[in-house]
């Protein structure tokens, strides 16, 4: 196979799709991915921007940053995650930006609140959930916990107003910081997916019981986000069913959940959803078929889809099959910081080495 044979072979990954109004130089972007290496009050290094910039040299069209906290209560998860919580934090977040955009990368900024699943948090040792069910589970060690999770204490009507409100003037703060767009963190079990787990929300309000109920949360995010920073800024929301602390999560009503879910979240006009899974291209449930092409189905906008998609191959099938629009790359991102231009040159990719995030997950020098 002489050059231009290999260039071509995996074509469709580098055609050009657009999440809202903006245009991607290909398919192939960066997963967000918790690296712990923000300072101990949340501000964005110049070490960080070095990272995620590094990405964008390697030609991914574009960079979704790692969850980041967007309050001074309860949404922080981890010590040294990155926030956007303040005006402070979201001017350190800049020098990430521009790194970026030096780099003719696009970057979107993932927001997150943790929820139940917090093990380390500057603002308070409290946690908070839908309920006050205890996480299955053990917390992460790669991002500094140890042990069981603590039991968090049930949400009040106050507090859900809070997340709502945090989230809408996080994106405010991001957007202002030079951000391309918003992911909100829908999903991997933090707060807004513990309204949604059926085992984690036992509610008798209208944000419990049913799948309409539990999904409602997630909408009320994204149309709050969407009023903060205007109808033509990209905002989309990631989902999931397995969690961080529940891997193999699925939905209890199978395609019907995905069904309410799905066309839930589309009347909240995201421009993109973003599913992840252990496997994107198997069967959601027990056959048929993915959760992207469930996605697909019944939203009607750009499907992003995440989860052991590091083989081209395998990423061009998902494309050229109809069921995403666009892949996410995290552990093989991290083994192959150039892994477009690798496929486009032709060139094999590397695996993973899980000593990359140990003993903890924060970023490394030979990372950048």
């Amino acid at each position: 196979m002489d050059q231009s044979q290999k260039q071509n072979s995996h074509a469709i990954l580098f055609e050009q799709p657009r999440i809202g109004h903006l245009t991607l130089k290909n398919r192939i972007a960066l997963s967000p991915m918790t690296r712990t290496s923000a300072t101990e009050d949340g501000l964005a290094t110049e070490e960080m921007g070095r990272y995620y910039a590094r990405f964008a040299r390697g030609c991914y069209s574009l960079v979704i940053t790692e969850g980041t906290y967007t309050d001074e209560t309860y949404s922080q998860g981890y010590h040294n995650q990155p926030g956007i919580a303040n005006q402070a934090q979201a001017d350190a977040w800049r020098r990430v930006v521009d790194a970026v955009h030096h780099e003719d990368g696009l970057i979107f900024m993932q927001l997150m609140h943790a929820g139940a699943l917090s093990q380390g948090n500057l603002y308070t040792d409290e946690t908070i959930a839908p309920s006050s069910v205890k996480p299955v589970g053990e917390q992460l060690d790669i991002y500094g916990g140890q042990g069981e999770f603590s039991t968090p204490r049930e949400m009040t009507r106050h507090d859900i107003e809070s997340v709502i409100r945090s989230f809408a003037e996080a994106a405010g703060r991001a957007r202002d910081a030079g951000f391309d767009g918003i992911e909100i963190h829908g999903a991997n079990g933090y707060v807004l997916d513990q309204f949604l787990t059926d085992y984690t929300n036992q509610r008798t309000d209208e944000y419990g019981g049913s799948t309409e109920n539990r999904i409602r949360l997630h909408v009320e995010v994204l149309e709050a986000v969407r009023r903060e920073v205007g109808k033509d800024y990209p905002v989309g929301i990631r989902i999931s069913q397995g969690k961080v602390n529940d891997f193999y999560h699925k939905w209890a009503n199978g395609k019907e959940d995905a069904r309410i879910i799905f066309e839930s979240l589309a009347k909240a006009g995201p421009d993109f959803i973003h599913i992840t899974e252990y496997d994107a291209t198997r069967p959601a449930f027990d056959d048929g078929e993915t959760l992207t092409e469930l996605a697909k189905r019944y939203t009607h906008v750009p499907v992003i889809a995440n989860g052991q998609l590091g083989e081209p191959a395998k990423a061009e099938e998902m494309i050229a099959n109809g069921m995403a629009d666009v892949i996410t790359l995290g552990k093989s991102a991290l083994a192959n910081p150039s892994w477009p231009k690798r496929v486009m040159e032709g060139e094999p990719v590397e695996e993973f080495d899980f000593s990359i995030l140990q003993p903890q997950a924060y970023i490394k020098e030979h990372e950048l």
